[in-house]
């Protein structure tokens, strides 16, 4: 699809699904003013239940393309197809996220995207927390926002996993809160994105904002090893 159609399917979920999802989840939304209005930016927050991937790109002004489970868009069924060209409408590229190339895939994707101006969802965490607490952030996202320049926006998603508990299941109706912090960059460590110390620092400092702005306990262990424990 070019980039004029994705906008356009974009501008027709956000008119005909905005109201709807307003009127559901009554966002409040604080800080969208850190977000620029052109150019690259990475958006970087917690990841609590499946809805966050709708919320967020309806309570944002400019498209945000995030990287989703390739599944979400292969279904047969008419709920996988509705599935799919809703999330393909608002910004979801598909990939196979399983095997050794799965990360690198993923990278290079948000890469793409961002060298092309445009602004890259991510879950630093990598996968849902599965207790509500937010957990150590991957490497990725310092990997990005070191390789592009892109400057990074944290953001906090807040009880989201109260209307969908488990992340499973029809949510029901409530308030959230998607809060936004301010831009931060990383010039400073330019020419470093191979650094296994530096990643770690610039993906810490990441993680401590959108601790901040959530407000979750912080847990030093990743959420995947969290959740085969």
């Amino acid at each position: 699809m070019t980039s004029e159609g994705s906008l356009s399917r974009f501008a027709l979920i956000k008119a005909v699904l905005g109201p709807i999802m307003r009127l559901m989840f009554r966002p409040r939304v604080e800080g969208a003013e850190h977000i620029p209005g052109d150019g690259p930016v990475i958006l970087a927050g917690n990841h609590l239940t499946f809805i966050d991937s709708m919320i967020l790109p309806l309570v944002c002004d400019r498209q945000v393309f995030f990287i989703g489970k390739d599944e979400y868009v292969t279904g047969k069924s008419l709920k996988g197809r509705l599935m799919a060209w809703f999330f393909t409408g608002v910004g979801m590229i598909p990939v196979d996220r399983d095997g050794g190339r799965g990360g690198v895939a993923a990278l290079m994707t948000g890469r793409r995207i961002l060298e092309e101006g445009k602004v890259f969802g991510i879950y630093p965490e990598g996968t849902r927390s599965p207790d509500g607490r937010l957990y150590r952030g991957r490497t990725g996202i310092a990997r990005l926002t070191l390789m592009t320049g892109a400057p990074v926006v944290p953001f906090a998603m807040i009880g989201t996993d109260k209307l969908q508990p488990g992340g499973a299941g029809m949510p029901r109706p409530g308030r959230v809160t998607v809060r936004f912090g301010e831009a931060m960059e990383f010039s400073r460590y330019d020419g470093m994105d191979r650094d296994r110390y530096v990643l770690r620092a610039v993906t810490d400092s990441v993680m401590t904002e959108v601790m901040r702005l959530s407000g979750q306990e912080y847990v030093d262990m990743y959420a995947t090893k969290a959740k085969a424990a």
